[in-house]
């Protein structure tokens, strides 16, 4: 989903930002008072509000236009700038605002301005710089008419509001001084636009990214010999990057992620002066060309989720100025060795996820002393962690799941040592070890998120995890643990997400799990962003930070026995529960009704009796509930949100009855075969998390 709330500065392309500061500042100072023609058109745009953001108290006819909140005046007593942005406006967009003949910047962004872009602006014979991002604008773009002469026009920013419909071709042919447009973040639609290379000599900045472009990227785009950003990433462009791109040498940044582009990178290696390559998520395919070495200025390389093949050219550390190298989702082979990564001292991020590398993991990656975040995870690399890894000082983030790692004990001992890890992730590694449980395993002060799943680990829940007092998310489930939960799991007082599903746990449900105090508040975990996105079930829904994840406990296929604790509806901010497939008894608590922000409820597979309450109706964001194979019984609720689910949902309990299942009550349906250990429902959304 594209966000239309207004962000901080980071958010656009360094040029674009340089170029609208270029033309923001050296404001000249405001003089005593301001022509009669300059006040009535500036009240006309102040009518057009229906909400002020309080300009009315400043804007008043009584006194001088040039001392109004957000005027600056020119030596003429003429408006030469207008800044009203992130003001909380909404309206209309008065058309008056072209009377004033010597505006030269007008902002309103950051609002929540509707309707359409008066053309009046566009046509100024004065703009220079036009912001009206992150609005609610609508409809298409007019067209200026042929015989329009040149206008002054050099920044132009139109992002991320509702536009709609071809983007103008004859309107950029006036544009003579043009040299930077944003309009990403709409849903323009036809082909990219040429025509403002060859109207506007110095044209330098074109972000089109965001928007319903199709067809292939234009030759014509050649022509744009001063362009040095180029953003079309999440459209629908299709076909090969032409040859005429490659000789725009001017070009620093080229960025077309997601996207349908096919071919290959060879003719990249022309763009020598390039910054940012991101052709990411496209259906690229090849080799990464050896003479990527010739680009020299060369910092961030996305080439993620394409067909690219082939090993990684030695010459890659040639490029001694990456920061982030991004190749997850390709098919690249090879031993990663032969590239000499301490040749890279600015590297920050590598993100290698579910390729096909083999060997050792490179002695020369620890010498990268600024990297941030490492996955290697989903590649046939094998063998065990230097303790050279403790080099990196800066290391937040470390994912090395599904490797052919082994000796789980040293790998925590040494990663201790990394004071820096916030996020670990080295599940399905170390098959059929012991996860250690003594004092050995030390340090992780500040670590938040724990990944040691699906490494069949035999043991008990060790309690060095409890000294782990940052900890927000802990994923240990598709392991063979036993025991009981740990009376100190109350006690980490941040956790928020637990994960045990699929292990051998026996007992009844601790009521130290009851008193988890992330689960029983609504309040939020302490922001903090991942280095690199975690995915979620597909490479296609990611998570940026941690307090974006559900509240969930998920104890599903276990040996827990006993009834399920009252105390459950003490969990009120749980969004997801599952105790699906162990063998609890008893009755559904009435206090599971209590949980009303609840999505998803499994209590599958169990030993369950008496009535459904009614009050699980009353769970009105519940979309997803399984009580199957049970033995409840009697009339199911109706009238409520029991009633949206499909009869499957309570499959396996015969003495269930009601409209909802098409089993009239006071009709016994034939039994169900009470062989239960063989029921091994699938978790649902949100349970199942492949995190890597």
């Amino acid at each position: 989903m594209r966000s239309h709330h207004c962000p901080n500065s980071s958010r656009f392309p360094l040029p674009f930002l340089g170029l609208a500061l270029v033309l923001l500042i050296s404001l000249a100072p405001p003089t005593s008072s301001c022509t009669e023609q300059e006040k009535s058109s500036l009240l006309q745009l102040l009518a057009g509000f229906s909400q002020d953001g309080d300009l009315g108290a400043s804007w008043r006819n009584d006194t001088d236009c040039c001392t109004w909140e957000g005027i600056t005046c020119s030596p003429n007593r003429t408006a030469s700038d207008v800044f009203l942005a992130s003001r909380g406006l909404e309206g209309s967009i008065s058309q008056f605002l072209g009377n004033l003949t010597s505006l030269l910047r007008l902002n309103l962004s950051c609002n929540s301005l509707s309707s359409g872009l008066p053309l009046e602006l566009v046509s100024s014979s004065s703009i220079l710089v036009l912001d009206v991002s992150f609005n609610r604008l609508t409809g298409a773009l007019s067209e200026l008419p042929s015989s329009t002469p040149a206008r002054p026009l050099q920044v132009v920013n139109i992002s991320s509001n509702l536009f709609t419909g071809r983007f103008p071709s004859t309107t950029w042919e006036v544009m003579k001084s043009l040299v930077a447009l944003n309009a990403s973040n709409n849903s323009f639609t036809g082909q990219l636009p040429t025509t403002l290379c060859l109207s506007a000599p110095s044209f330098a900045v074109l972000e089109l990214s965001f928007n319903e472009f199709s067809g292939n990227i234009p030759p014509r785009l050649g022509n744009c010999s001063m362009l040095k950003l180029l953003g079309a990433g999440y459209n629908n462009l299709s076909g090969t990057l032409p040859d005429e791109v490659f000789k725009v040498t001017s070009l620093e940044h080229l960025s077309l992620p997601n996207n349908w582009l096919e071919g290959a990178l060879d003719g990249i290696i022309k763009l020598t002066n390039l910054v940012t390559l991101d052709l990411g998520g496209n259906k690229l395919s090849g080799n990464i060309p050896g003479s990527i070495g010739q680009l020299k200025s060369l910092e961030k390389l996305h080439l993620e989720q394409n067909h690219i093949s082939g090993e990684l050219p030695s010459a890659l550390s040639n490029c001694t100025h990456l920061t982030t190298i991004s190749l997850k989702g390709n098919q690249f082979h090879g031993e990663l060795t032969k590239v000499n990564f301490s040749n890279l001292p600015n590297l920050k991020k590598i993100d290698l996820l579910h390729n096909n590398f083999i060997g050792n993991i490179p002695e020369s990656l620890y010498s990268c002393s600024n990297l941030t975040a490492l996955r290697l995870s989903g590649n046939h690399l094998h063998g065990q962690l230097s303790e050279k890894i403790g080099n990196l000082k800066s290391l937040s983030f470390l994912s090395v799941a599904n490797l052919s790692l082994t000796n789980i004990t040293r790998t925590l001992q040494i990663l201790g040592r990394s004071r820096s890890l916030t996020n670990l992730f080295i599940g399905s590694n170390f098959l059929h070890e012991a996860i250690p449980e003594d004092d050995s395993i030390d340090g992780f002060e500040n670590l938040q998120v724990l990944s040691m799943s699906d490494c069949s680990l035999s043991g008990t829940i060790p309690g060095w995890l409890s000294k782990l007092t940052n900890l927000r998310m802990l994923f240990l489930q598709s392991n063979q643990l036993t025991g009981p939960i740990p009376e100190w799991t109350s006690s980490l007082n941040l956790l928020f997400y637990l994960d045990i599903s699929n292990n051998s746990f026996t007992g009844e449900i601790s009521t130290a799990l009851m008193e988890m105090p992330m689960l029983k508040s609504d309040r939020t975990a302490p922001k903090v962003f991942f280095e690199l996105p975690v995915y979620l079930f597909s490479p296609f829904i990611q998570y940026l930070k941690p307090g974006a994840f559900p509240k969930v406990l998920n104890l599903a296929i276990n040996n827990f026995t006993g009834a399920i604790p009252e105390e459950i509806g003490q969990l009120r901010a749980l969004v997801a529960l599952n105790l699906s497939s162990n063998k609890l008894s008893g009755e559904i608590p009435q206090e599971i009704c209590n949980l009303r922000n609840l999505q998803v409820l499994d209590l599958s597979v169990n030993h369950l009796t008496g009535i459904i309450p009614a009050a699980l109706n009353n769970l009105n964001f519940l979309s997803e509930f399984d009580i199957t194979n049970n033995d409840l019984e009697g009339p199911i609720p109706t009238g409520g949100q029991l009633s949206t689910f499909p009869d499957s949902s309570f499959d396996g309990n015969p003495k269930l009855c009601g409209p909802v299942i098409a089993n009239p009550c006071g009709f016994q349906s034939s039994p169900t075969p009470e062989n239960r250990s063989a029921l091994r429902p699938s978790l649902r959304l949100p349970l199942v998390l492949s995190l890597e």
